[in-house]
């Protein structure tokens, strides 16, 4: 318990500092009678540039990576799967590919019109995976048709792209497939903050099952568990953060997969424990992340997607070698 108590307040703290640091810093350095009017003027310029764009920037980073890392951890806990996320189940490419029809049919500029089909896409993934599972209990085969419903969804975004519009219909697209956070307001905080304290809520709900689960579905079985009322929660719970994620920032690789497994060690493998630690660890990750494309010098601002996929990349080839490891042990 001192543990993992230990794990989540230090998560906890350095997230309050990681955030206080993407506030603090940027492309545009304030000096310190700057920070003085910041602080003392709501409506100056300073206070622009740190409480109207900064910290919304940075809190919806935070939240998006601790929506991410939460549904990694329950995916990997229902299916059993240390290699599992949303994103192998297709819910985020379902998410994804609806968000880009909302952009080439021009919804973009109705607010929230693209942040409701990127949910909803990713909501019809979780209703198909909820009925496959009705089916097929089996957790290899709801993997397998994740895959295909993941395939399916890519495909999907791939034709909306294709037949845009317009070059501009596309560019858009293939910005915002990119993943950032980017120019994003306190109303984007809101559309990411209450359906990740719904999902984690939901997870947290998840975590005595998924702890039973463990142990087999034959013994989670005479344990009482409810399998398909634990797979409806978890389900939801994943589906809600990653199509809530992928709405708001876009897409956004590795980062549910690279989180659990950062702290995994911390909880003993408990899987109730372990979706808490991995949603802070990874708002930490895509802070640090989002502070890093926004301090490097180029000329063009490099897209949080694309960082997270360079790093995530070699991250996940050493945990599936890990894990190929101990399956052949």
């Amino acid at each position: 318990m001192k543990t993992w108590g230990g794990a989540t307040l230090s998560l906890g703290l350095a997230c309050l500092l990681a955030f206080a640091l993407a506030v603090a810093f940027g492309e545009t350095a304030l000096t310190t009678g700057q920070w003085r009017e910041a602080v003392l003027d709501p409506w100056s310029g300073p206070a622009d540039v740190l409480w109207r764009i900064r910290a919304p920037r940075a809190l919806c980073a935070l939240c998006v990576g601790a929506a991410l890392g939460a549904g990694g951890a329950v995916m990997q806990g229902l299916l059993r799967n240390p290699l599992a996320e949303p994103g192998v189940l297709g819910v985020s490419a379902g998410g994804g590919a609806a968000a880009a029809l909302a952009i080439v049919a021009g919804l973009a500029v109705v607010p929230g019109a693209v942040e409701l089909a990127a949910i909803a896409g990713a909501g019809l993934v979780a209703a198909a995976l909820l009925v496959f599972v009705g089916r097929v209990s089996s957790p290899a085969g709801l993997i397998l048709f994740g895959v295909a419903l993941s395939s399916l969804g890519a495909a999907g975004t791939a034709l909306v792209f294709n037949l845009a519009p317009t070059p501009l219909a596309a560019a858009e697209v293939m910005a915002w497939l990119m993943g950032s956070v980017e120019n994003r307001g306190w109303t984007e905080v809101l559309w990411i903050a209450v359906p990740t304290a719904v999902a984690g809520w939901l997870a947290h709900l998840c975590g005595p099952g998924l702890r039973a689960l463990a142990l087999g579905e034959d013994t989670a079985r005479t344990l009482g568990l409810s399998l398909d009322r634990l797979r409806l929660f978890a389900l939801l719970s994943a589906s809600l953060a990653a199509g809530a994620a992928v709405a708001v920032a876009g897409a956004i690789g590795f980062v549910g997969l690279v989180g659990p497994h950062l702290v995994r060690r911390f909880v003993r493998d408990d899987p109730a424990r372990l979706w808490l630690p991995s949603g802070l660890a990874g708002g930490l990750i895509l802070v640090l992340a989002d502070l890093t494309v926004r301090v490097i010098p180029t000329e063009q601002e490099l897209k949080l997607g694309v960082v997270t996929s360079l790093i995530g990349a070699p991250l996940f080839a050493l945990i599936a070698a890990r894990a190929a490891r101990s399956w052949r042990s």
